[in-house]
């Protein structure tokens, strides 16, 4: 699909500036629970990790999500040892940017700045721990018009220090027709002998600004 450069001046809402009763859409966080573990970024990562499966402390009420088992790689195990289970712990939400407040020319012909942004654990638990998948949909919800993937490196295993990582990226130029943002996290868990680990992803955003 072409893409059309953006107007530089944003057209108003054919509602007016109070348009549904919602607050201004832009330059704030358009996900719901953003921070459910009420980890801080500012702080090192905890060098423990959480014991338990997160799906059983329903923290996670404002997202959907879904667990996905990973095939167990047994010829790497020595023998006579229990392999570890991985699996992925999805996380994911559907933002509506008209309920938002977010109007269909604007979004059509101005084309707003869409800005995600993402912080995950780097736990040292495998070789890649997290993945970051956001889509922007049209009206059917299945139409993708743009779409931003991150996997994290085998790289990040190295070394002893556990630390917060960050992913952003700003969608420019996208196209007219974008109705939806699909955001999407996997973050890798693993089950041993000694006990549940698993990495954790925090501070998650999307939002929307305007054109300097």
């Amino acid at each position: 699909m072409t893409s059309q450069s953006p107007r530089q001046e944003p057209p108003r809402p054919s509602g007016g500036p109070a348009r549904s009763g919602l607050p201004l859409p832009f330059q704030r966080n358009l996900l719901r629970s953003p921070n459910p573990e009420g980890v801080n970024i500012s702080e090192p990562a905890p060098q423990d990790a959480p014991r338990m499966s997160p799906d059983t402390q329903g923290i996670f009420s404002d997202w959907q999500t879904r667990i996905e088992p990973l095939p167990t790689d047994g010829e790497k195990v020595p023998l006579g040892l229990v392999s570890p289970h991985y699996r992925w712990c999805v996380r994911e939400q559907l933002i509506d940017l008209l309920a938002e407040g977010l109007w269909e020319e604007l979004l059509d012909s101005y084309q707003p700045r869409i800005t995600v942004m993402d912080w995950y654990e780097n736990s040292k638990l495998a070789s890649s721990v997290y993945e970051l998948h956001v889509q922007l949909l049209g009206t059917d919800r299945a139409l993708i018009i743009a779409e931003f993937q991150y996997v994290s490196g085998e790289s990040e295993e190295d070394g002893e220090k556990r630390n917060w990582c960050q992913v952003s990226h700003v969608f420019k130029h996208y196209g007219p027709g974008v109705r939806f943002v699909h955001f999407l996290q996997k973050t890798k868990d693993v089950e041993t002998p000694a006990g549940y680990r698993r990495t954790r992803a925090t501070d998650s955003s999307v939002s929307v600004q305007l054109w300097d």
